[in-house]
């Protein structure tokens, strides 16, 4: 009978150790949040051909805080014409492979994060993601 009362203070004791460790792990990860662009952007690319190219995305924007949620809609317009801008100077090739595609969504991160920074005074964007995108 001793065994059992020790063994259950032993379990016991091992619990209470163990739940600040995983509270302090729950509370180490980052709290992320997303911005949604809409309407969705589209834009002209360039083609080999006479024929212009047309690029529609809908473009989710990852934030590591979700209070600088604010910010990026508040500078909403600038990311707008930031990206528009970027995908009008891409070519066909770009767009249309897979590789571009991700090549792409890494220099609008670095290339927004850039842009907002003089506005804002820190680092916004963590990742975005492409939601929709379609070209013709």
């Amino acid at each position: 009978m001793l065994k059992r009362y020790i063994a259950q203070i032993f379990a016991l004791f091992f619990l209470i150790v163990a739940i600040p460790s995983v509270a302090q792990e729950e509370s180490s990860m980052p709290n992320l949040a997303y911005f949604t662009l809409e309407p969705d952007l589209t834009t002209n690319f360039y083609t080999k051909g006479e024929q212009l190219g047309y690029i529609q995305v809908r473009i989710d924007i990852m934030v590591a805080n979700p209070a600088d949620l604010v910010l990026v809609e508040k500078h909403q317009p600038l990311i707008r014409d930031a990206v528009i801008e970027m995908l009008g100077e891409q070519t066909e090739e770009t767009i249309k492979s897979l590789a571009g595609r991700e090549d792409l969504r890494k220099r609008l991160v670095e290339q927004l994060n850039a842009t907002l920074l003089p506005e804002t005074g820190k680092t916004v964007i963590a990742d975005l993601l492409f939601t929709k995108y379609l070209f013709q």
